[in-house]
């Protein structure tokens, strides 16, 4: 994820950011009144950080209540030294929703979001498994959804 900002953002930024997260609906003018700035100021900031790779504002839906049938998270062992590669790839899949770089049992964690078994067999077998470097995957299929969140805030801010 790009990120032009080079981590420099301020506390406006930050505080930003915390009310996007808890509601990503809010109103710019609502926000700009109670930071007590212009919501030309709270629009700027909010593009400037979206277009950095840092925000990014969406609705979160539970994929197993909108109709799909398969949510998996999908443990990855590669070849010493192509997991960045590999997780570079996983993530052009439009199945994926989350690929990350780990340490421990597994190089990558990959979010699967598929529509049925049939789906989900031809993506691992006939795609995820044919990328260069995967040696090996663990599948760990989610039964029930108990909680997606994103508003953990951000470090720093009041």
């Amino acid at each position: 994820m790009a990120n032009h900002l080079n981590g420099r953002f301020d506390e406006l930024d930050r505080q930003l950011i915390s009310a996007l997260q808890k509601n990503g609906r809010r109103p710019f003018r609502e926000i700009a009144d109670e930071f007590g700035v212009p919501t030309s100021t709270i629009r700027y900031r909010a593009q400037r950080l979206e277009e950095s790779g840092i925000l990014q504002i969406v609705g979160i839906a539970n994929p197993l209540a909108i109709g799909f049938d398969r949510l998996a998270l999908v443990g990855v062992r590669c070849t010493p030294g192509t997991a960045r590669t590999v997780c570079a790839r996983a993530a052009e899949f439009a199945e994926t929703s989350y690929v990350v770089l780990t340490s421990g049992e597994y190089d990558a964690m990959i979010e699967v979001v598929c529509r049925d078994i049939e789906h989900f067999t031809e993506f691992i077998h006939d795609r995820l498994h044919s990328l260069p470097g995967i040696v090996a995957t663990n599948t760990f299929f989610v039964l029930e959804v108990h909680k997606l969140a994103y508003g953990w805030g951000i470090p720093g801010s009041s």
